[in-house]
């Protein structure tokens, strides 16, 4: 708070001025441009060092959407601030590549828990239904974390598709070389569980009522979901957005779902049924 006392912040988000978002010790700071950002992090510095409080300089990371990148020398405690194209903030990956990043890291966490239970999959004496009850515990819940932050392309779908049946096909004891197809194993997990939603399902349903969770609120996450910047964007092919995954799920323009969402009622039924994978 002593560090943002009288800044003016130029980066605005819907008519209103975000200088900052703020979890615990967790900051991220937000700047139009070089000046501000460097004003920003010296007063972030001075404020911490007045409580007996000390930036670390390794963890403090500089990241840019502009294409020349940063020439002013942002420093703390005398040590030069590292520009980067990604970080991790909040335990997910912040980058300018979109969702592919995150979504690769997960997979990659997923199934290295997914290896690390081997003695379980293996195991006769547990039943198959135990089994997959232990992997969504297990393994898809370290997949799922922050799902609902995702941009979704065709490409990464078929991805978390592809990560499901890595599980399944591990929990079986089927290798890809068996020539068992993705139905078979689909099936034969039905049978030992029953009706299931399968993981893009999930992914599409936790977006989805996320969406519908905050635009009934009213704060700063509203704010940015609804809000635009100044600017605009490149010409060419665009990269898809978050919202276009729900435009595409629902079929409802932005502003009809904006209205769609305050009946809880329908908008569970239209979740429920957009979420459904063909």
């Amino acid at each position: 708070t002593d560090a943002l006392e009288d800044h003016e912040g130029t980066v605005s988000i819907g008519g209103r001025t975000v200088t900052n978002l703020r979890f615990a010790d967790d900051i991220d700071g937000l700047a139009g441009d070089e000046e501000e950002l460097a004003n920003l992090v010296e007063r972030l510095d001075k404020a911490s060092t007045a409580y007996g409080m000390e930036v670390s300089a390794e963890k403090t990371k500089l990241m840019t959407n502009n294409t020349s990148g940063i020439n002013t020398e942002i420093k703390v405690n005398g040590q030069k601030l590292e520009t980067v194209t990604s970080f991790k903030y909040l335990g997910s990956a912040i980058t300018d590549e979109g969702s592919k990043p995150e979504i690769l890291f997960r997979t990659a966490q997923a199934t290295a828990a997914l290896t690390r239970l081997k003695p379980v999959w293996i195991d006769k004496s547990i039943s198959l239904s135990s089994k997959i009850r232990l992997m969504r515990s297990l393994v898809t819940a370290i997949f799922l974390y922050a799902c609902e932050s995702w941009t979704l392309t065709a490409e990464l779908q078929r991805r978390i598709q592809a990560m499901e049946m890595r599980c399944y096909r591990m929990i079986l004891h089927i290798l890809y070389k068996d020539h068992v197809t993705n139905e078979e194993v689909r099936a034969k997990i039905q049978q030992a569980t029953g009706p299931h939603e399968d993981l893009l399902t999930i992914v599409k349903r936790c977006k989805l009522q996320w969406y519908g969770h905050v635009s009934r609120s009213s704060g700063l996450a509203k704010t940015i979901l609804q809000g635009t910047v100044k600017g605009g964007r490149r010409q060419g092919g665009q990269r898809k957005r978050w919202e276009d995954n729900i435009r595409e799920w629902t079929g409802l323009e932005f502003g009809k779902s904006q209205r769609a969402v305050e009946n809880r009622g329908k908008w569970r039924k239209l979740v429920a049924k957009s979420s459904v994978v063909p």
